[in-house]
């Protein structure tokens, strides 16, 4: 697994790169500026992107908003020392996929790498799905809504992806929580109602019923 790793705490980034490279066989690049990372990643092919928040040159959260905006469709992990409901909002709403608060356990970290690294899309019946306006295509994991691109992380293609798979049948929290997750994630069942929340926030009509419809006490669904 290639991982770039954005950390400019020289004695944390020497440890996790020791680490992920001794313990997993990792190939790691370390950078410690924002500007770098944001180059690194636009210019090779990382399976796993761990962003410091707090960078000198551009934050992470910046990187990671202005990857999304140029359409990297990458695994994104951040990390931070801020545990605040509203900055883990913020962070998800940048793009990022993963969100740990330091201090952590390194094993911890180990984990949530292998998940967001283990995730592959799961293919659709077609390459191109259309369905109300919305455009999914699965070549080059492109989305769009009334002819106009939608960014979407790796997670909500994901997410979105399965649904469109299953169209006209609920899937539940649970089935969702392994195919998108994993089974082995410690992600809690609230955080695929966020998820949804983004994507619906993303990919509705401003006219339009959602595309995405809520089963109460089941999960969710997409008619068509």
């Amino acid at each position: 697994m290639n991982i770039l790793l954005a950390e400019d705490d020289q004695r944390l980034g020497k440890l996790v790169t020791h680490l992920l490279k001794k313990k997993d066989g990792y190939h790691v690049d370390w950078v410690q500026r924002g500007d770098e990372a944001y180059e690194y990643a636009k210019a090779a092919s990382y399976d796993v992107l761990i962003l410091d928040w707090m960078m000198p040159h551009r934050d992470g959260l910046g990187v990671c908003r202005d990857l999304r905006r140029d359409g990297y469709t990458g695994a994104i992990l951040m990390l931070t020392a801020k545990d605040a409901v509203q900055d883990r909002v913020s962070g998800l709403d940048a793009g990022a996929d993963d969100y740990l608060v330091k201090p952590f356990e390194f094993e911890e970290l180990q984990a949530r790498v292998r998940a967001l690294g283990r995730r592959s899309f799961a293919p659709l019946q077609k390459d191109i799905v259309t369905l109300q306006g919305l455009e999914v295509n699965r070549s080059d994991h492109t989305v769009s809504r009334n002819g106009e691109l939608v960014q979407l992380s790796p997670r909500e293609f994901q997410l979105l992806n399965l649904l469109l798979q299953n169209r006209g049948h609920v899937l539940t929290r649970e089935l969702i929580l392994d195919r998108v997750w994993g089974f082995d994630s410690d992600v809690t069942k609230n955080a695929i109602d966020a998820t949804v929340k983004l994507l619906r926030k993303k990919i509705d009509s401003p006219d339009a019923d959602t595309l995405i419809k809520s089963v109460r006490g089941v999960g969710y669904k997409i008619e068509g």
